[in-house]
């Protein structure tokens, strides 16, 4: 059997409102039955509110009551609510109609204690829309009158562990992992800066001494044609001077 949301608070609750036996209620909630007993005496019980599984749809007043006239009986938890309990387990995307229900009412007591939960993270703790939930912040929802802040972990929507870490994510990177972020940047950039800088010097580097080959050999050629041109001039005039 899988124990109830909050076993400790349904635990109380029967107690306080029923009949049933230490052992009865001890098995529902697997918890040991001292403990229940030290419940009843208000020994461990005084900082712990009650849970009515019958709100949640975990119990009916039917149930508990045939347990109340049969001491030797277990209680049995609605159908529904085990079957969702078990395919919650494997996958936690199929949830209970009373659980469906109190979404609205997850969703404000998240924005009413931990307003600084990013909208992106609420989505997937609860498993809503953006669109609710600025609803909800701005009591524009339809059924915004009816809305009463619950726990979504007393609910059964998302855990303890849940919160905490949509907590961690949510705040604000330290400076120094910033800083180190930036300074990454920055060097990344003089490093590009300074492989661009070389290449462009290489390519100056390159057309300059393109150019100088490239006017060295001109430079030759014009010599040559001079040299040329000299002698075949004094070859002329020599043969004038025989003549």
């Amino acid at each position: 059997m899988t124990a109830p949301l909050m076993p400790k608070a349904t635990a109380v609750w029967l107690v306080e409102n029923t009949t049933l036996t230490f052992r009865q209620i001890a098995v529902f909630c697997e918890i040991h039955e001292l403990e229940i007993q030290a419940m009843a005496d208000g020994d461990v019980s005084g900082n712990i509110r009650g849970l009515s599984p019958v709100d949640n749809g975990q119990l009916t007043w039917e149930e508990i009551r045939r347990c109340e006239a049969d001491k030797k009986a277990n209680l049995e938890a609605c159908e529904m609510e085990r079957n969702v309990k078990v395919r919650n387990l494997k996958a936690k995307k199929v949830l209970s109609p009373s659980q469906r229900q109190d979404k609205p009412n997850a969703i404000a007591w998240v924005l009413k204690n931990y307003p600084e939960i990013k909208e992106t993270l609420l989505c997937k703790l609860i498993g809503t829309t953006k669109s609710t939930i600025q609803a909800i912040r701005e009591g524009t929802h339809k059924d915004y009158a009816t809305i009463k802040p619950k726990n979504p972990v007393t609910i059964g929507l998302c855990s303890e562990a849940d919160i905490e870490k949509a907590l961690r994510s949510s705040q604000p990177k330290p400076k120094a992992e910033k800083k180190a972020k930036q300074t990454k940047k920055t060097t990344a950039k003089k490093a590009e800066s300074k492989t661009t800088k070389k290449s462009e010097k290489k390519a100056k580097q390159t057309k300059k001494t393109t150019a100088k080959k490239a006017e060295s050999k001109t430079t030759k050629k014009s010599e040559k044609k001079a040299k040329s041109t000299k002698k075949a001039t004094t070859k002329k005039t020599n043969k004038k001077v025989k003549a």
